[in-house]
């Protein structure tokens, strides 16, 4: 798998975890390979099995809104997914179906090699930064092994929560703040021994 493009034929025709049987298409992921933020959700729904494409239903136009209010756009990003085929009638991702798809957006990951890692909802996080609630780390971002997450609530829970809803709104506001950050950090001093530290907003 030496570029995205095989990585994705390889996620269209996969066969290797039980999910590939109930799937209509499988849902790599999609965007701008070249850009500095990488939005990682747990799984493709209905919308997205149907059309191969992922966040294309109701929360998929949510996010949508969400970038616009950054000036950013699907185009300007790129958009995947913890596991790449639908689960039976959206139920969690089972861990040996989580395991057996990880190798594919690990490999997406390096070759992309983003600034900051966006997780959207529990388990997209829990995937990276395992032992954190999602109501607490909210909107705080993360640095680990050298990667910076923010995790953020799923935008599916903000469309039925508005409480929910001002907090994805409030927080999708800081990812401008936090690349910057990051690429201050980058440009003036060295990785900082512990990997493992918040990283500060300015």
């Amino acid at each position: 798998m030496s570029d995205l493009e095989t990585i994705h034929r390889k996620v269209k025709t996969c066969a290797l975890c039980p999910l590939s049987q109930t799937r209509t298409h499988a849902v790599p992921g999609a965007g701008n390979p070249n850009s500095e933020i990488v939005f990682v959700g747990e799984g493709p729904g209905k919308n997205e099995d149907l059309q191969g494409l992922p966040f294309v239903g109701a929360a998929g136009k949510y996010l949508e809104q969400l970038l616009e209010s950054i000036n950013l756009t699907r185009d300007d990003v790129f958009i995947t997914n913890i596991v790449k085929c639908r689960p039976p009638n959206n139920r969690d991702p089972l861990p040996d179906e989580v395991s057996t798809c990880a190798p594919y957006l690990t490999r997406q990951l390096e070759i992309m090699q983003p600034k900051l890692i966006v997780t959207l909802g529990r388990h997209a996080m829990n995937f990276f930064l395992s032992n954190l609630r999602i109501s607490t780390a909210h909107g705080q971002p993360k640095r680990y092994r050298g990667q910076v997450y923010l995790p953020l609530y799923h935008p599916a829970a903000g469309l039925y929560r508005a409480a929910t809803r001002a907090d994805i709104d409030a927080d999708f506001l800081k990812i401008p703040l936090i690349l910057n950050k990051i690429k201050v950090e980058q440009d003036k001093t060295p990785e900082p021994e512990n990997k493992d530290e918040q990283l500060k907003l300015i």
